[in-house]
């Protein structure tokens, strides 16, 4: 696993202590079928006029599999902001039996 990826377990955890920001790169639709509670949606079609509200501090960036995610994170890296992508996306957070709202939603 490179330093630009964390796992779910990882990240589900760093985010229960406040060591980061879970923010969720898909799109509208996704979004409302199943997301982790606390998260910030910033869907990855409108980040780049959005930047601005990104939460201060260290990000964890999430989308379906890891792969739009893995994009934003490493685009913010490389403009200087500390972020990483989800290993696996929401996808493998669900499939770890973390909780996601609503509580019978589902990943697209």
């Amino acid at each position: 696993m490179s330093d630009g990826e964390l796992s779910v377990s990882e990240v589900a955890a760093a985010f229960a202590a406040g060591e980061l920001a879970l923010v969720d790169v898909r799109e509208q639709a996704e979004w409302d079928a199943g997301h982790v509670e606390g998260a910030q949606f910033l869907p990855m079609s409108e980040l780049p006029g959005r930047v601005a509200e990104l939460p201060p501090g260290r990000l964890a960036i999430v989308c379906r599999s890891g792969s739009r995610s893995g994009m934003v994170a490493d685009w913010l890296a490389s403009s200087g902001t500390d972020a990483v992508n989800v290993s696996g996306g929401m996808k493998a957070w669900v499939a770890a039996d973390l909780p996601i709202e609503p509580a019978d939603g589902w990943i697209a």
